[in-house]
């Protein structure tokens, strides 16, 4: 039995263009982001339940939207997406996991980041 939630959308854009893209979503919500010091990202909105929209500064790639599912056993939930569909695009040394929802889209899953993880987590079996 393991646990997870949606935690964040994020908003990703390459360097050349991410202050922009960071100084627009705020505008648009008429909200001061907040940047997380020493990371790549920036809150922007807090969406309900305990998730978050946020902006990603990606070192290259194209901008894209994608999803954290955040949860207490990465292996449990991957190898639950995947059984849904989901394939596996890479690892990372942090524990996150990328992949690919059927029709293309990419989405992670993350170990628990947020202090409210029990809060708003599903149980699967």
């Amino acid at each position: 039995m393991h646990r997870s939630r949606l935690q964040v959308v994020l908003i990703d854009s390459p360097p050349d263009v991410a202050e922009a893209g960071i100084a627009f979503w705020g505008a648009v919500l008429g909200r001061e982001p907040q940047p997380e010091r020493g990371t790549p990202f920036t809150v922007l909105a807090p969406l309900g339940a305990g998730q978050v929209l946020a902006h990603q500064r990606l070192e290259e790639g194209p901008p894209r939207i994608h999803l954290d599912i955040e949860t207490d056993d990465t292996d449990a939930e991957v190898a639950r997406v995947e059984g849904l569909g989901a394939r596996k695009l890479s690892e990372q040394e942090d524990g996150c996991v990328q992949l690919q929802d059927p029709t293309g889209l990419v989405f992670c899953v993350v170990p628990v980041q947020s202090p409210d993880f029990d809060d708003y987590a599903n149980t699967w079996p």
